[in-house]
């Protein structure tokens, strides 16, 4: 990999983060409060590693295959995989071995099967369960009104814990269009708290991405999700 690819992979981080801490500071929080995750998806290892050379350690992929691929290939480096896409069961065995966190939890049989396979593996992964609020059919997620039944179960986890939760809200003409969906997920955290959901398992509010993360960190985002602006366009694979 060249240095100038390098030198454009760092350029383009401390352009995130700049408007992450602007978007926060304008918001009155603290910069530090939001977590960058950098979705790698789709991207060469080589890339990640030059993001890791940049200060990088989060990052994110939405297929369990490719992410164990790269994650194999960069044990060698100190990061923190996030799994954002749709997670099987069929794969949540090999899901909670390998990442520290899973941002896609929709189902109650999921949380179980990935909580089981920790508690097998001696894991402990990170859970935020993704909340649907458009019901677009081409999303996952579990809808806001059987989402209690999840944080009711997660109280009985043997190794994987609850953290928060995420959504992922139509795609934005503008950074604005997302606003009506981000604070909706911050309402949604907010009523499940006064209903006695712990904070522990509301900790965490992932949403935002290239397009919109700093709408989200005004809204109250604490974790955003950022490809675009970090690696660039993706090639769509034929």
């Amino acid at each position: 990999m060249t240095g100038h690819y390098l030198n454009v992979i760092a350029d383009r981080l401390t352009e995130v983060r700049t408007r992450i801490a602007a978007a926060a500071r304008s918001a009155g929080r603290d910069p530090a409060s939001v977590l960058l995750v950098a979705i790698s998806k789709t991207f060469s290892t080589d890339l990640v590693r030059e993001a890791h050379a940049a200060g990088q350690r989060d990052f994110g992929e939405n297929r369990v295959q490719e992410a164990l691929d790269k994650i194999q290939a960069c044990r060698d480096l100190p990061l923190r995989w996030h799994l954002v896409g749709h997670l099987q069961t069929n794969k949540a065995r090999r899901a909670a071995q390998a990442f520290a966190a899973i941002q896609s939890i929709d189902s109650l049989e999921l949380l179980r099967k990935v909580d089981a396979a920790a508690a097998d593996a001696g894991a402990s992964p990170e859970l935020l369960i993704q909340v649907d609020l458009a019901s677009e059919e081409t999303k996952h997620g579990i809808a806001p009104d059987a989402a209690t039944t999840l944080f009711e179960a997660a109280a009985r986890l043997r190794a994987a814990r609850v953290v928060g939760v995420m959504t992922l809200p139509p795609y934005p003409e503008t950074p604005e269009d997302s606003r009506p969906w981000f604070r909706r997920l911050r309402g949604l955290r907010d009523e499940w708290l006064a209903a006695g959901v712990p904070a522990a398992m509301l900790r965490e509010l992932s949403m935002g991405m290239s397009g919109d993360f700093e709408v989200a960190i005004q809204e109250g985002a604490t974790i955003v999700r950022v490809g675009t602006a970090i690696f660039g366009k993706r090639t769509p694979k034929p």
